[in-house]
């Protein structure tokens, strides 16, 4: 069995990030509700893609992450192993 680590400097991203600063309700919204407000603060945000490449990396399954929402992350690690 192989366990990975998550070290600080995997991570380090996420102090300068956003989303940090805004809270969580916008990036894990109810079900059905809009991620346009997270999306919008996404854009915003140095730490973008670190966000997305550890929220692959992870498989992270919910909310939004790298200003992608759980479907748009899926349809990318599709056409990914598509190519």
């Amino acid at each position: 069995m192989h366990i990975e680590a998550i070290t600080a400097s995997d991570i380090a991203w996420q102090e300068q990030a956003l989303c940090a600063q805004t809270g969580t309700d916008f990036f894990f919204p109810e079900p059905g509700s809009s991620v346009r407000e997270a999306k919008r603060i996404c854009a915003l945000c140095d730490s973008r893609s670190a966000c997305l490449e550890y929220a692959l990396a992870n498989d992270e399954r919910f909310g939004v992450w790298g200003g992608l929402s759980e479907k748009e992350r899926m349809r990318l690690r599709r056409s990914e192993e598509n190519e």
